[in-house]
């Protein structure tokens, strides 16, 4: 993973609005390498604090970061509803950065 790419992802991160949430393969779709949600997800493990990581889930709406309970109480305070590890209504709160950017 290269430091442009790495940045497109953060960038990408920075516009998701609160309240919403995405994925890595939509970020990775975004940014023009849509096989590549894992490297999305290393990417976002060493982000900067000023980029919204909790807003990113995997595919299904589950929340893989190690940091669950902060990313929880975060969606929490932005009015997205998390049972255990899973997103509640994933449909109804995802942003589509190919659709809405």
């Amino acid at each position: 993973m290269n430091d442009l790419f790495q940045h497109q992802v953060w960038e990408i991160t920075k516009l998701i609005p609160k309240g919403r949430v995405t994925s890595y393969g939509s970020i990775a779709s975004a940014v023009g390498f849509p096989n590549h949600s894992r490297h999305v997800g290393k990417a976002m493990g060493g982000c900067p604090a000023d980029v919204p990581a909790h807003r990113v889930c995997n595919a299904s709406g589950h929340i893989t970061a190690s940091c669950l309970e902060l990313f929880t109480e975060k969606l929490l305070k932005e009015g997205v509803m998390v049972e255990g590890n899973r997103i509640k209504d994933f449909k109804k709160v995802f942003w589509n950065p190919l659709e809405e950017l």
